[in-house]
């Protein structure tokens, strides 16, 4: 497993609790920090390039932005390594480039550029739709442990994938771990009101396979406490309500190369619009 995490800032709120999470992330697996500022391209080219002064203004501005990061990871997590960089670019292309060779990156839910009444901006999401490591979103400063982890379960093999992220998780800050299925009825609504039998009949079914598959994780993780719940409804809804409360809500992601790859899967897409708390999106 990698040694480092990548975190990228550019100065703004959610950014700056980018960097503390991940500060708090690097402290507690032992590894190290690499801060990442991106100058974008609209100041690098013309007509803005020709403007007097406005490289050096872009270079004292990063070299702020990096001062202060550090600074933020030091009063937090001292014993991290950190080590920072600047460079010039598009944002999202640079970061999933730096990031080769880290375990996870960790991005704000949307930088100074976005507007604001956007919950996750277009190089987050770019980033996360992306990315072939985990991606973390923060939307806000880290606050005091609630020692539970919620993780998406699909009943696809892309739960196994999440899964295993959000037990090491779980695990590491000694944290119970939730597992949400949501489950949406496979006929019409009109049909279940005629024959009620036909919808009781396929949530049990369908509980009895989420059970069954969180009996084998129970099994292969007899350290871990290990809850589930089986809700109906839409899967966002319910992994939303449930994360909440959490410290960290694990969903899945489509793997590259699969049907609308660049705008994320509908649920991690969904979950990352609609909940404050940070959101790992893993494939």
């Amino acid at each position: 497993m990698s040694e480092w995490i990548l975190v990228a800032t550019d100065g703004s709120e959610p950014a700056s609790a980018a960097v503390r999470w991940a500060a708090d992330e690097a402290a507690l697996w032992g590894r190290d920090l690499r801060v990442l500022h991106v100058v974008g391209p609209q100041g690098l080219a013309a007509p803005y390039a020709e403007v007097a002064g406005l490289a050096d203004a872009l270079s004292e501005e990063a070299a702020n932005v990096l001062r202060d990061a550090e600074r933020a990871v030091r009063d937090r997590a001292p014993g991290v390594q950190v080590t920072s960089q600047a460079l010039a670019g598009p944002a999202a292309p640079i970061l999933l480039d730096e990031a080769a060779g880290a375990s996870e990156i960790v991005i704000g839910s949307r930088g100074r550029g976005g507007l604001t009444g956007l919950l996750l901006g277009s190089v987050s999401l770019s980033v996360t739709a992306n990315a072939e490591i985990p991606v973390v979103v923060v939307r806000e400063p880290p606050g005091p442990p609630t020692g539970e982890i919620v993780v998406g379960f699909d009943l696809s093999p892309h739960s196994e994938v999440s899964f295993a992220y959000a037990a090491a998780q779980a695990r590491k800050r000694g944290a119970r771990l939730r597992v949400v299925h949501a489950w949406q009825p496979p006929v019409s609504p009109g049909l279940m009101t005629y024959y009620p039998d036909i919808g009781e009949s396929a949530l049990e079914a369908e509980t009895a396979v989420v059970e069954k598959a969180v009996a084998g994780w129970r099994a292969r993780h007899p350290d871990l406490e290990i809850l589930d719940t089986v809700t109906g409804g839409h899967p966002v809804t319910a992994i939303s309500a449930a994360g909440e409360s959490a410290d960290l809500v694990v969903v899945g992601a489509r793997r590259r190369g699969e049907v609308a790859r660049a705008v994320l899967g509908s649920v991690g897409h969904g979950v990352l619009h609609n909940i404050s708390r940070p959101v790992a999106v893993v494939r």
